[in-house]
C-alpha cells in the first residue's frame, strides 16, 4: 500500500456494511478516505467508531444521494476543493429489496434498485475517471458486485431477488465497457469488479438480518479483498474477483 499513503480514497454506501469496513481498513493502511452516504450522522455514528482513533482524523464525510446526479457532482466537486481530487473510488452502494417482478406494486422498487445499483455506479465512476483523467493520474476504481451479477440461480432459497440479479449483470457488463474506454482514452486507470456472494450487511434494509440459513461472508471479508485488488503492481489488473463463503450454493 505504499503507493496509496496519503493519497483519497472515496467510498460510496460508506454508513455500513461493506462501506464502513473498507473506510476502516483504508484509513487505517495510510490513506485519505471520504465516506457518501445519504446520512451523515450515520456514517458518523456508525463508521467513524470502528476506526483507531490515530487515524480517524483522515476520516471525513460528505452527504450524497448516488441516485440522483446532481448530488454526486456536489459531492466529487466538494472532493476536488478540499482535497485536490479522487485516487481511488470504491463504488459500493447498493440495494436490494426482495420481491416479484411482476408485482404491479413493486414499480418504485424496481426504479429505487436500477438507480442505485446502475445509474448510482455510472454517475460516481464518471466523476472519478474524470478526476484522475484532468490530474493524468493512474487511479483504481473498485465496483461492488455480486455473484448473481453472472449467474441468476435457479432456486433462491425462497427469497425473490427481483430486478437485482439484471442490475448487477448491467454491473459485469459496465466494467468490461470501462475497462476499454479507460484503454481507450489513453490512461492506464485499473477498474475492478468484485462479486461477493452472501455478506452480513444490511443490504436487505435497516434492521433487516441477513438469513441466518444462508452461508455469508463478513464486511471484512470484502474489504481485504479490496486491499488486495488496490496494492497490486501497476502492470497487473485484478479485473474480476468473485468470493463465495464456504457452503454457500449459487
Amino acid at each position: 500500500m505504499e503507493r496509496w499513503q496519503n493519497k483519497i480514497a472515496v467510498v460510496t454506501g460508506a454508513s455500513a456494511g461493506i462501506g464502513a469496513a473498507t473506510c476502516k481498513a483504508l484509513v487505517e493502511k495510510g490513506m485519505i478516505v471520504v465516506g457518501l452516504a445519504r446520512r451523515v450522522e450515520k456514517m458518523e455514528n456508525q463508521t467513524r467508531p470502528l476506526i483507531a482513533g490515530e487515524f480517524q482524523k483522515n476520516f471525513h464525510t460528505h452527504k450524497c444521494d448516488v441516485c440522483d446526479e446532481e448530488s454526486v457532482k456536489t459531492a466529487f466537486a466538494w472532493i476536488e476543493e478540499k482535497f485536490g481530487g479522487v485516487d481511488v473510488l470504491i463504488n459500493n452502494a447498493g440495494m436490494v429489496k426482495i420481491g416479484s417482478m411482476v408485482d404491479p406494486n413493486n414499480s418504485d422498487l424496481i426504479k429505487n434498485t436500477l438507480n442505485t445499483n446502475v445509474l448510482g455506479a455510472v454517475w460516481c465512476m464518471r466523476e472519478a475517471f474524470l478526476s484522475m483523467k484532468k490530474r493524468n493520474f493512474d487511479g483504481h476504481i473498485v465496483i461492488i458486485n455480486s455473484v448473481v451479477g453472472h449467474v441468476v440461480p435457479a432456486s433462491t432459497q425462497g427469497y425473490d431477488l427481483n430486478i437485482y440479479p439484471p442490475s448487477k449483470h448491467a454491473v459485469t457488463a459496465m466494467t468490461e465497457v470501462l475497462r476499454q474506454e479507460f484503454l481507450s482514452k489513453e490512461t492506464k486507470i485499473k477498474i475492478t469488479s468484485i462479486s461477493p456472494g452472501g455478506v452480513k450487511t444490511e443490504i436487505m434494509g435497516e434492521g433487516i438480518e441477513f438469513p441466518p440459513e444462508i452461508p455469508a461472508l463478513n464486511p471484512e471479508d470484502i474489504a481485504d479483498a479490496i486491499v488486495y485488488c488496490i496494492q497490486t503492481p501497476p502492470n497487473v489488473q485484478i479485473h474480476e474477483m468473485i468470493i463465495k463463503p464456504i457452503g454457500e450454493r449459487i
